[in-house]
């Protein structure tokens, strides 16, 4: 392991998107990354699906073997607020990032420029400009009628000065061998962008941190269902749709490097020692000394 910049602030934006409105949420996503660089923030973590909201509850007149004309609609507005990870909304954060000069994740909508299909995805972007984009594998549940799955921009890593820095977009972190990806390519800081607002959750990051000895930065949103704009009747919202967040920073051991934020918007900050990454391996390193390369063997597609 290349030796780190010894420290690294970490600020993990607990926000609520401006749903469906991709502007708004540019905006919204501009201010927290100032603020957030104001308190002296390195690197700034913004959820899953911030641009533009997760539409969680909302079916888009889907049914088995079966559309409606007002879901199809709907998702219409959705897609017309999905960005490219090239346009001009990745373009104003960028310079945004590079006027502050910190590392920025952030979740969002992806449409694709030539296929029209839409990804669920994650950029990274960094002080000098570069962007690392990842595309969700494996959309979960009714994701599916919404996202396609990844078939490039899968387990990318960025360098750092604190070492290599990977995320996992919600649940692709119950896939045990996209987390090994991960983990082969010797990440510290494991960014876990979700939408995840239960207590199996934190029991999920707890163990990643353990499993893979690095910092897991556990990102969710909060939005309530008043937020959602009025839509067709063909995307019924259900009456308890909500997400009440529980963002936290969790260290290589599995313990709480900060406080686990519900029920409202904020900015969790946390100061992680890096040295503890390297300590925590001493006596587990899950692609080192703890691998039996002899016995098992692990190969995937780096795309």
């Amino acid at each position: 392991m290349k030796d780190l910049k010894k420290t690294c602030r970490v600020a993990v934006c607990q926000a609520a998107p401006v749903m469906f409105d991709k502007d708004a949420c540019v905006e919204k996503a501009i201010r927290l990354i100032e603020e957030a660089a104001d308190h002296g923030a390195e690197l700034i973590v913004i959820p899953e699906l911030f641009i533009p909201g997760y539409p969680l509850g909302m079916n888009f007149g889907f049914s088995v073997g079966k559309r409606t004309q007002p879901g199809r609609e709907d998702w219409k507005i959705y897609y017309d607020n999905s960005i490219l990870a090239d346009g001009k909304e990745m373009d104003r954060l960028t310079e945004c990032v590079k006027a502050r000069r910190v590392y920025l994740s952030i979740g969002y909508s992806e449409r694709d420029a030539v296929s029209a299909t839409l990804y669920n995805s994650n950029m990274m972007l960094s002080p000098d400009g570069r962007r690392l984009n990842h595309r969700k594998l494996k959309p979960t549940g009714s994701e599916r009628n919404i996202w396609g799955e990844a078939y490039r921009d899968y387990f990318p890593v960025m360098d750092t000065p604190w070492g290599p820095v990977g995320d996992m977009i919600c649940w692709e972190s119950y896939m045990p061998l996209a987390r090994v990806a991960l983990y082969e390519k010797g990440i510290t800081i494991y960014i876990s962008s979700n939408t995840n607002d239960n207590a199996e959750w934190q029991n999920t990051v707890r163990h990643i941190a353990i499993e893979g000895r690095c910092y897991v930065v556990n990102a969710d949103l909060y939005f309530t269902k008043a937020m959602y704009p009025t839509m067709n009747e063909g995307s019924k919202i259900d009456a308890k749709t909500a997400c009440r967040g529980g963002s936290n920073v969790i260290d290589p051991f599995g313990h709480a490097v900060t406080e686990t934020l519900w029920d409202r918007e904020g900015i969790v900050y946390g100061d992680l020692d890096m040295d503890e990454v390297p300590a925590s391996r001493m006596e587990f390193d899950v692609c080192g000394h703890y691998s039996r390369e002899d016995i098992f063997r692990f190969e995937f597609e780096d795309k």
